[in-house]
């Protein structure tokens, strides 16, 4: 597949992972981009996962055609784009490996061979001549680890972006435009996947990410080739707009995340006959239940609207797991500029808000009150303070 006249997709579309980083479902898939760029020296643009080995190398392959590459840039070494440096630095002994010094010194925990030698370490704003082609390095440590750099090649202005721009997906899925409904893709096959894969992933780094799109500011980009996901070609301003709100953790539309916690179904009850009168104030209402739905679709929800309103029950004296589940995943993501909701229940001792509240005040989240309390079923009694809750959420 070509990304230009000179720039060959490389990449391996992985459609049997049932987990990304052991963690993620991906119902959709994943692909693993590489690329190579057609000059004097031809350039491999990063390797993929092992899983995906056997046909990458037929791709590489076929696209060199009996040529041999002068260099290989290693952008990022986690395992899903570095597994294959060891094979391609045997197979070609006379390529150079290029990276930011951070990979040259991680690089020899990933292999038991020591590839250094033949390792160029470059460091902000050097460049590399392939001949028509130039490569341009910006370091991007803690994108998501801290050794990445982006690799911006000037004649035909395209940034290599490393995870940056990333998403779940594989590439025929996004050709045929089809996706399974597990995915819930409701406004577009690239943002439900991408916020998913980014608040999940690189949600903590929103601060180095800034950092990138800052210097991603200063240069003319024509496309994205991420390593992962589609080539973004079109409309790059909604890309980087989303991402904008991401990294600073700027809600990108009013509305509130109900995520509950139940065991016996009195809380979900409750919650969900709350989330009608929220909708009747004319509030629109996610609804979560985190003991069936993965933890990383919250996460992502918890990203895209501007409050939450979270229910759980006591459970052993403490927070019902699945919601202390859900809340170190928002702690892990340093996520901010919140308003949250609380409701707990407890058939003898509800204590549930009292931990959920602990998460809010680490994270700096505003608590909206008051904190409504349930002695194991919602009664009639009880309507004054969720719809206190309600008038305080809403405004």
């Amino acid at each position: 597949m070509k990304v230009t006249d000179t720039v060959k997709y490389l990449g391996v579309d992985d459609t049997d992972l049932d987990l990304f980083e052991s963690q993620y479902p991906i119902p959709n898939g994943v692909t693993y981009n590489s690329y190579l760029i057609e000059d004097e020296k031809l350039t491999v643009m990063d390797t993929v996962d092992k899983r995906g080995s056997e046909q990458w190398r037929k791709n590489l392959k076929d696209a060199l055609g009996g040529r041999k590459p002068a260099y290989l840039i290693v952008q990022h070494l986690e395992p899903d784009h570095s597994a294959n440096i060891g094979w391609l630095a045997d197979e070609y002994p006379e390529m150079k490996l290029v990276g930011s010094a951070k990979t040259k010194q991680m690089l020899p925990q990933f292999f038991e061979k020591d590839y250094t030698d033949r390792f160029i370490a470059v460091k902000e704003g050097d460049e590399l001549s392939l001949g028509s082609h130039t490569l341009q390095f910006f370091m991007a440590p803690m994108v998501h680890w801290p050794e990445v750099m982006v690799t911006y090649e000037k004649s035909e202005k395209t940034l290599f972006s490393a995870d940056g721009f990333g998403t779940f997906g594989t590439i025929k899925k996004y050709e045929d435009g089809h996706f399974d409904e597990s995915a819930e893709m409701t406004e577009g096959f690239w943002i439900c996947e991408a916020r998913r894969y980014f608040c999940n992933i690189v949600g903590k780094y929103g601060g180095p990410v800034q950092t990138l799109l800052k210097k991603a500011a200063t240069l003319d980009i024509a496309r994205i080739c991420p390593l992962h996901g589609p080539v973004l070609s079109e409309d790059l301003g909604y890309y980087i707009d989303k991402y904008q709100h991401w990294s600073t953790y700027t809600p990108e539309e009013s509305g509130i995340l109900l995520a509950y916690a139940s065991i016996h179904g009195n809380t979900k009850d409750a919650v969900l006959q709350f989330a009608k009168e929220l909708e009747a104030k004319g509030e629109k209402v996610i609804r979560c239940d985190l003991t069936r739905e993965h933890v990383s679709y919250a996460v992502e929800n918890a990203f895209r609207y501007d409050r939450m309103i979270l229910a759980a029950c006591t459970y052993d004296g403490n927070l019902f797991p699945p919601m202390e589940d859900f809340l170190y995943h928002l702690k892990c993501k340093a996520i901010k500029n919140r308003r949250v909701g609380l409701i707990q229940n407890g058939s003898w001792g509800p204590i549930a808000a009292k931990y959920m509240k602990e998460y809010i005040d680490a994270l700096h989240l505003e608590l909206v009150e008051p904190i409504v309390t349930i002695k194991t079923m919602r009664k009639p009694s009880d309507d004054a303070q969720f719809q206190a809750l309600a008038d305080a959420i809403c405004k």
